[in-house]
């Protein structure tokens, strides 16, 4: 009898439209690979919902606050349902940019440098001298993130906006300009890196997501030792949190500061997007892995205690 896989998708954070469109491509990627599938959408009762279901398996496809940040986690230790992707701490760790940074930084992994303001600073002067981003400390997405530019005069007011849900204290990094990089481990396995070439502003959420808004060069034309650096960070970073399944680490590369250029670590993801336009996919792809192949891999990786 086939497993039953219940994949959670949606949920309430601000990653909630791309979380419903990677489950359902998880979900029916899953189904083509012969498992009994049911669909969550998930809300604060998902604790009783899964109760009822019973399932196997829980494949998690939920991205932000609550299902990225070790919440959903927590809950699915207690139900005892073996589940995908990273555990409780580094689920954690992953999710807060600023712990990740603190982590990074003690192991040698190179970090732009990075200070914790109230937004309310922020839109009141430049904590930093310009070029910097601004970034929620625990967001993904490139949901709320500024670039304020060297010639910038005032910082960003959009910062003080009503709707602003990401959280009263920000991080504030130095800029790096250059190029953008990513690596997806797979268990223990770095795979391929791509680079990310966009015409906006920057890596946006439309970027990531809107068909168009990006082209991933897969493999990365860059030097072969940077390629091979950007992978033994990403394994270093997937190990140091104690990652599970997959994971995908961001890099920024300035192939114009020096000889060998400057390489820093932005972040680790530990629940990557898993969408048609998603670059982890499209890296286990390019290593031999089809995405039927993938997701059944994540299912029978997946385990309690993680």
């Amino acid at each position: 009898m086939s497993k039953h896989v219940a994949v959670l998708k949606g949920g309430v954070s601000n990653e909630r439209s791309v979380s419903l469109s990677s489950g359902e491509q998880c979900a029916g990627a899953l189904r083509r690979a012969g498992f009994q599938v049911t669909e969550v959408d998930v809300g604060f009762d998902i604790a009783e919902r899964l109760r009822e279901l019973k399932p196997d398996v829980v494949f998690n496809a939920l991205h932000g606050k609550y299902g990225e940040d070790g919440t959903i986690q927590g809950v699915l230790e207690f139900l005892r349902i073996p589940y995908t992707h990273s555990g409780v701490l580094a689920s954690a760790l992953a999710m807060d940019k600023h712990q990740t940074k603190i982590m990074f930084k003690a192991l040698g992994i190179p970090v732009t440098d990075h200070v914790i303001v109230n937004r309310s600073e922020v839109a009141r002067q430049h904590v930093m001298a310009p070029p910097y981003v601004v970034k929620p400390i625990s967001d993904g997405s490139s949901v709320g993130v500024f670039i304020v530019k060297a010639e910038q005069s005032h910082p960003p007011q959009e910062i003080l906006r009503e709707d602003w849900n990401a959280g009263e204290m920000v991080m504030v990094e130095r800029y790096v300009p250059g190029r953008d990089l990513t690596c997806a481990v797979m268990g223990d396995v770095a795979l391929g890196v791509t680079e990310i070439i966009t015409d906006l502003s920057f890596y946006n959420f439309e970027a990531k997501y809107a068909k168009g808004g990006s082209s991933h060069i897969l493999p990365a034309q860059i030097q072969p030792k940077i390629y091979d650096k950007v992978q033994k960070i990403a394994l270093k970073a997937h190990a140091a949190l104690g990652c599970r399944g997959v994971s995908r680490t961001d890099f920024r590369y300035n192939d114009r500061a020096g000889e060998d250029g400057e390489l820093v670590c932005l972040e680790i993801n530990t629940q990557p997007g898993m969408t048609e336009t998603s670059l982890a996919p499209e890296q286990a792809r390019h290593a031999g892995h089809s995405f039927e192949e993938l997701v059944t891999w994540m299912v029978e990786d997946a385990s309690c205690n993680r």
